[in-house]
């Protein structure tokens, strides 16, 4: 079932359609055939800007939930065997220092919509009862509505495709790496190593989440895989700028250095 065929969602989709095609016909006579993947890049970075203040609410979650980190060890330690004791006294730190565990997680959630739209905006061939005139863009080649996967073993790859997908997982993959380096979560103390959550199974686990978006990737249409490349850029500035004006603190708590200068990256 096609969620987007719902009347509401279908009038969405089609507004859009209108205000992407539109963007495109600006740029065509600078970018081509291009035009749709420029607008694309536009459209990005305006999502991206918009959402700089939640960026910043995100630098401070984090800021907050290493300061924090000491406190919650000393309540897992004193209260390991009573759940419902750790519980309410991890909710009650929170609560005192007006923040919750899921604080910084609006980024990602307020950007699903946007890759949900772009991912539908070019697999369909039909928008509103329309030709979806989209999908006669790409990029240097390769067809905007064509996923990596799909092209693949759907028989219908060329070098133009596969080219362009291997250049964005490059970019991605050298931003995840650089990511990994730079922004390396706070040094924890030697009394809290043998903690599960700093295992070297666990570490390993959280440095491979950097990895994801390269993956994903490859799944989407290629006008989705666009905005991903230029949002983990993005994203990769902007902490590294704001890891500076909110650093994170050290294994003792206190304000530490940025996570670039501690790792040496």
């Amino acid at each position: 079932m096609d969620i987007f065929a719902f009347p509401p969602l279908a009038a969405l989709l089609d507004a859009a359609y209108g205000a992407l095609a539109g963007l495109s016909s600006l740029l065509e006579p600078l970018a081509g055939a291009s035009a749709a993947a420029l607008a694309v890049v536009l459209v990005t970075l305006l999502v991206r800007a918009l959402l700089i203040p939640v960026g910043i609410s995100q630098a401070r979650a984090e800021q907050t939930r290493a300061r924090l980190a000491p406190k919650l060890r000393e309540i897992q330690r004193r209260h390991k065997k009573n759940p419902e004791r750790l519980q309410k006294e991890m909710l009650e730190l929170y609560r005192t220092e007006n923040t919750s565990p899921f604080a910084g997680l609006l980024p990602a959630l307020a950007q699903a919509p946007v890759v949900g739209v772009l991912y539908t905006l070019f697999l369909h061939p039909m928008i509103a009862g329309h030709p979806n005139e989209l999908l006669s863009h790409d990029l240097f080649g390769a067809p905007l509505g064509t996923s990596l996967v799909s092209a693949v073993f759907g028989g219908a790859s060329s070098p133009a495709t596969l080219w362009v997908f291997g250049a964005l997982a490059v970019v991605m993959l050298v931003v995840a790496e650089i990511s990994r380096r730079a922004l390396r979560p706070a040094p924890v103390p030697d009394d809290a190593a043998d903690s599960p959550l700093s295992s070297p199974g666990m570490m390993r686990i959280a440095g491979a989440l950097h990895y994801l978006t390269v993956v994903f990737a490859a799944f989407v249409p290629l006008a989705a895989a666009l905005y991903l490349t230029v949002t983990v850029i993005w994203t990769l500035v902007q902490r590294v700028i704001l890891r500076r004006r909110y650093p994170l603190p050290d294994a003792r708590g206190r304000a530490g250095r940025t996570a670039g200068a501690t790792s040496g990256a």
